[in-house]
């Protein structure tokens, strides 16, 4: 399994993003998709959340109706767009992958992950 995240980098306040997690060695069916990030000298946050079929999200509350998780089956990868970015919206963010049977916001309930890419929102 492995999960290549990119799309990161420096962007002003007010600007957008969109990351990318091509996955492969998955069957897309049984996994739930999800961006975390993690910001110096804090622990790693759930960012939004997307369930292969059906399509069903969830985002935590700090991102709501600025961010949107988003799959393509035909590219095997997901998408984090990243709108009207803010200052703490900074950090490394990852993708991950969990079966469906497991937790949606809890980063111990996933079992494989990407390498991480950094955001950096200026002021």
């Amino acid at each position: 399994v492995q999960l290549q995240a990119s799309g990161g980098g420096l962007v002003q306040a007010g600007g957008s993003l969109r990351l990318s997690c091509e996955v492969s060695g998955l069957t897309f069916s049984n996994y739930r998709m999800g961006w975390f990030r993690q910001a110096p000298g804090k622990e790693r946050e759930f960012v939004a959340s997307i369930r292969w079929s059906g399509g069903y999200t969830n985002y935590a509350d700090s991102v709501k109706g600025r961010f949107t998780i988003s799959g393509d089956n035909a590219k095997n990868t997901v998408y984090l767009q990243m709108l009207s970015l803010k200052p703490e919206d900074t950090a490394v963010y990852y993708c991950a992958a969990a079966r469906l049977a497991e937790g949606v916001y809890s980063a111990a309930r996933y079992a494989y992950w990407g390498q991480g890419t950094q955001v950096t929102v200026s002021s």
